[in-house]
């Protein structure tokens, strides 16, 4: 999907307060940038911030971080933040290969991974945020006992992550192929954009949920 640039999208997001520039300069000190010190959340490719914003606003006692690499998407996020600023939710602006240089190790305890590109060719496996290749960089930044949750509607994705996890040294702690229809991984669900999309189009929810 080609996605349209939005003029002054990158300086918005430059002089938002509510966004980190360069977020290398923050690796290992990521529980000063808050009004308080919490357990730290991510959501990799967090898109126009739906579920993010509403995790941040049911958890108060946890702090979030929103990944977005495109500025012209992560603008819609900044436009609803200016609306209902959030004290424990902040974003960056960053491509997902480059969270071991702005995360120290064990500093983040959960990942959200929510409608990732699925990057359908072969060669490309290795970009899919649920490769072997991301389960390494992720093992680099989790806590010990932290987790990470992936919801898409793509099954071949769905089916590849499934395999990759044990191929990365991971344990898959519980999935489902059909979320909305199961009474225990949906219960709290937030739905993203995507997801409230699909499955109004019938499409049914993957879910899994992984840790070391």
């Amino acid at each position: 999907m080609r996605l349209r640039n939005i003029p002054g999208a990158d300086k918005a997001i430059e002089e938002s307060e509510y966004c980190f520039n360069n977020p290398e300069t923050l690796k290992g000190r990521w529980k000063e940038q808050f009004p308080a010190v919490r357990p730290l959340y991510i959501e990799i490719g967090m898109g126009k911030g739906r579920f993010i914003m509403e995790m941040a606003a049911r958890n108060p006692d946890i702090n979030f971080l929103g990944i977005e690499r495109y500025s012209s998407v992560l603008l819609r996020a900044l436009q609803k933040m200016e609306q209902t600023p959030l004290p424990n939710l902040k974003f960056i602006c960053m491509d997902a290969a480059e969270l071991e240089e702005v995360f120290a190790p064990g500093e983040v305890s959960r990942i959200y991974l929510n409608f990732s590109d699925p990057w359908p060719k072969d060669r490309h496996a290795k970009r899919r945020l649920t490769s072997r290749q991301f389960f390494f960089r992720y093992h680099n930044i989790l806590a010990k006992d932290g987790r990470l949750e992936f919801k898409t509607d793509n099954q071949d994705l769905f089916s590849f992550s499934l395999e990759e996890i044990p191929l990365a040294g991971w344990r898959l702690d519980a999935f489902t192929r059909d979320l909305h229809r199961d009474p225990v991984l949906n219960e709290g669900n937030i739905m993203t954009e995507y997801e409230e999309k699909f499955s109004s189009l019938g499409n049914p929810i993957c879910k899994l949920i992984a840790s070391r």
